[in-house]
């Protein structure tokens, strides 16, 4: 059965999305490759916020994160950590065999500028780690008050993981100064997963040259060097760029502004819901993203029987959390293709489940 996904990744993949894929094969050394590759660049770069190169890589986003740890640090990472996903990049950067430091912070609790300046400010550094919306919890952490303080710092490479925010939000790469930013397909772009999107400054290029043993899959001056003519380093998966420009024309079509207007007015209607039952949210409401709701049980609710109850009687998925607070939360999407109508289905079967899984 195809069950309709409320879960933060991977998302519905629209119809049109499908028939893009099915799109000839192409050889990725080819002048109509060329084409493509070049033809999805000024779409990618207006949702970073930049007019830094693109490129384009076939593996989950923590390929091209563990790539970005090897490209520019050579000193010491500092690794912002406030959930499942920070907290792994701190893991990654220890298994590159690279020194680093913690900036730990509890779940649900965004990273404050403040704390970064008091660690940056000890000179051990040359690279940051950050994600900007973590979705294990829905924190989206103040990337661009955090960005004036890294600033201070001109030896700092930051790399921001916009993984859930992507396409949902607006991005400000170069306003913010970030240098190397890293997304996928499978969130907010509403595409199959396989694909990750790397945008890196000339700084981050600089960097990598000073830097031995970057490997080769996620060499940036590889990137750099194939980028020029129009072709990525080793053969990509041609058929999610096909999709890929395909929703890239369906972007510009519903225009920027309509598409974050919808994304936070959807999440604004996820957190009337979540409050109007008496639920809790997960992150302080000031830091919580505009792409998914992380929700305290605080209800005390089998997620487990609601989300199978769920599936068999609506044909719906939601997730139970994740990692160490899986069960003791539960998290709703409404990045991608939803719409007012999708996330008020969805909603409704839950107001409809809620009284049978609340009764004590």
């Amino acid at each position: 059965m195809n069950y309709k996904l409320y879960i933060p990744g991977p998302v519905n993949i629209s119809r049109a999305t499908y028939k893009a894929m099915t799109r000839p094969i192409m050889s990725h050394r080819s002048y109509d490759f060329i084409q493509l590759y070049q033809r999805i660049q000024p779409g990618l770069q207006l949702l970073f916020g930049t007019k830094n190169d693109v490129y384009l890589s076939t593996s989950s986003a923590w390929g091209a994160m563990e790539g970005a740890v090897k490209n520019c640090s050579k000193k010491k990472i500092l690794n912002c950590m406030g959930g499942a996903f920070s907290d792994k990049w701190n893991n990654v950067s220890m298994r590159c065999g690279k020194k680093l430091g913690k900036l730990q912070v509890s779940w649900g609790k965004a990273i404050m500028p403040k704390a970064i300046d008091h660690e940056l400010s000890k000179g051990e550094y040359d690279a940051i780690t950050l994600v900007h919306n973590e979705t294990s919890t829905s924190v989206m952490n103040p990337l661009p008050d955090i960005m004036k303080v890294v600033k201070k710092y001109p030896e700092i490479i930051s790399i921001v993981d916009v993984v859930s925010s992507y396409s949902g939000i607006a991005l400000e790469m170069d306003f913010w100064g970030v240098d190397v930013m890293i997304a996928s397909t499978q969130k907010a772009l509403a595409l199959p997963p396989g694909l990750s999107l790397l945008a890196v400054s000339q700084n981050a290029i600089n960097r990598a040259k000073t830097i031995k043993n970057r490997g080769y899959y996620f060499d940036f001056l590889e990137f750099s060097k194939n980028h020029q003519l129009g072709m990525t380093l080793s053969t990509p998966a041609i058929p999610l760029l096909h999709a890929l420009d395909e929703k890239l024309q369906e972007i510009n079509n519903e225009g920027l502004g309509n598409r974050y207007k919808r994304h936070n007015d959807l999440n604004n209607k996820v957190h009337n819901w979540v409050k109007r039952n008496k639920f809790e949210m997960f992150p302080e409401e000031k830091y919580a993203s505009k792409t998914l709701t992380c929700i305290r049980n605080n209800k005390n609710i089998n997620l487990s029987k609601m989300n199978e109850a769920l599936k068999k009687r609506y044909g719906c998925i939601i997730d139970e959390g994740y990692g160490k607070i899986k069960g003791k939360t539960f998290r709703i999407s409404n990045m991608g293709n939803e719409t007012e109508k999708t996330i008020d289905i969805l909603l409704s079967n839950l107001d409809s489940l809620l009284p049978e899984f609340t009764q004590k």
